[in-house]
């Protein structure tokens, strides 16, 4: 077999990546390719075409084509095999099968070409070695790559050291009631001691402020070079140990900030502002039974104007799927039960101004595999060199909306990336947790099922347990407030509110 070029074109005939293994010219090979669709004929169900000089073997990758040009006197098996071969080997680098996605990573096919084919001769590979000499794992790197981590860290702390030693200067400097020292050099007279201040307070934690009597000062202009609070070298100092991967503690907080699961609050908050949310813990066999569902809502009342204290919610309940309910205390209880009114028991009193006030709760605990709002169906099967999973989720209620969905399967260890076939949606490989997380912006009624097909080295209990996170702008148990109106006189009253369904716990183990 001679293999004279491999390549990714349009339907066209357009070339978007080509790799040719024996002297051709580029005029040559895009000729070849510009006449490849003129030579399909569309009524015959053939893998290969031929002309005079060479022969065509192509495999239709949705919009594209996987083209491999051979001369006529190649064996034709070998050549199907082949193609076999780089048709798989496109996936691995290409999430979706489309122009874009081929030429951003047509680098990275060209050099797996160049392990299937060299000087024009199949090379006796398969794709897990493909991915291997790719990957070019090197010893020498990792070595080096550590002791580069080492000196990084080590810098680090000696900044952290310098950074405590300027503190500690500065309040040596303010105990004598002398200037702080400045760093020498042109300008060091105007250097003020605030500078230290803020380079120690992001390292470390604040102590609390001591009353110093502030110095006297000139209050004309200086020409000085200074280090003050907003000047530039601090925020440099501090960006650099931001962009190293150094974690800084913020001196107003002290914490780091969170990304919450929530969906976010509406931008325009009304005096009055409702909160629902519903949270759901949800465990299932791989068989597809229902071991435990449990949801459990709130509503969260913040008032923040005195006019608007005396007031009540109008509540809609269109569950049907056998919901609890339960007020607050300090709700009329009855109110509630005839009118499904959200009240004070005395009217004549304010909800509580500038918190938040959980008015009514609920809880719906069944085992019912009906109620499931997302299933998901997870088939491992053995083969010779591992496993073959396909992997289902499917929408049980069409008006549902989920955001967000993140499908979470757990891979073996040192087996590298999995092979992927069929993907609705996207995906990512998690290496250092072992990891694969399908990703589904928006499921649907439009999109109320999918799949996932993937290949990798492993038993099928390997995969389990696989778990699900997402969002959602409706309740599950569909409990709303429609109307807040005025205890005298029942007029109504803007409200904001912002809803929000997450996932607790979501398992099928």
């Amino acid at each position: 077999m001679v293999l004279l070029a491999a390549a990714v074109c349009t339907k066209a005939g357009k070339a978007i990546v080509s790799r040719q293994f024996v002297e051709m010219t580029r005029t040559r090979i895009e000729g070849l390719l510009a006449a490849f669709p003129k030579l399909m004929n569309t009524g015959k169900q053939h893998t290969f075409v031929e002309t005079e000089s060479v022969r065509y073997v192509y495999q239709p990758l949705e919009k594209l084509y996987m083209v491999l040009i051979t001369t006529k006197n190649s064996n034709i098996l070998e050549d199907l095999e082949t193609l076999r071969l780089f048709s798989r080997v496109i996936p691995e680098y290409c999430r979706v099968l489309e122009e874009s996605e081929i030429s951003e990573h047509c680098f990275d096919l060209i050099f797996a070409f160049d392990e299937i084919v060299a000087l024009g001769y199949r090379e006796n590979v398969n794709l897990a070695q493909i991915r291997t000499f790719t990957e070019m794992d090197s010893h020498e790197e990792k070595v080096f790559r550590a002791v580069r981590e080492t000196q990084e860290r080590e810098a680090k702390a000696e900044m952290r050291r310098k950074a405590k030693e300027l503190q500690q200067a500065r309040r040596d400097a303010e105990r004598s009631g002398k200037k702080a020292p400045g760093f020498g050099g042109f300008g060091s007279s105007g250097v003020s001691g605030g500078s230290t201040s803020i380079i120690s307070d992001t390292l470390v934690e604040p102590e609390k402020p001591k009353v110093v009597p502030a110095p006297i000062r000139p209050s004309g202009p200086s020409k000085a070079l200074k280090l003050g609070a907003k000047g530039k070298e601090v925020d440099n100092f501090v960006d650099k140990l931001k962009l190293e991967g150094e974690n800084i503690i913020l001196p107003s907080t002290g914490k780091r900030p969170e990304a919450s699961k929530a969906l976010a609050p509406p931008v325009n908050v009304e005096s009055v502002h409702l909160k629902v949310e519903e949270k759901i813990s949800l465990t299932c066999g791989r068989d597809g039974g229902l071991q435990n569902m449990e949801v459990l809502g709130m509503v969260t009342l913040r008032v923040s104007d005195e006019k608007n204290g005396r007031i009540r919610l109008h509540v809609i309940n269109n569950d049907k799927k056998g919901v609890q309910l339960q007020t607050h205390p300090n709700v009329d209880k009855k109110l509630f039960t005839a009118d499904s009114l959200i009240g004070l028991k005395n009217p004549e009193k304010s909800f509580p101004l500038n918190s938040d006030v959980g008015v009514l709760k609920w809880r719906l605990q069944s085992a019912e595999a009906a109620l499931v709002p997302l299933t998901i169906n997870c088939w491992p099967s053995e083969t010779g060199d591992g496993c073959d999973v396909n992997i289902e989720y499917e929408l049980q209620e069409d008006g549902f909306e989920l955001n967000d969905v993140v499908i979470t399967i757990p891979v073996p260890s040192g087996v590298g990336a999995p092979v992927i076939g069929d993907l609705d949606g996207e995906y990512r490989h998690d290496s250092r947790r072992n990891m694969l997380e399908w990703c589904l912006p928006v499921v649907d009624g439009n999109n109320k099922t999918g799949s996932l097909e993937f290949s990798v080295a492993g038993r099928p209990s390997d995969f389990f347990p696989v778990t699900v996170s997402f969002v959602s702008k409706r309740t599950f148990c569909d409990i709303q407030v429609m109307k807040v109106s005025q205890v005298d006189g029942d007029s109504p009253v803007r409200f904001s509110s912002e809803t929000a369904l997450v996932v607790d716990k979501y398992e099928i183990l």
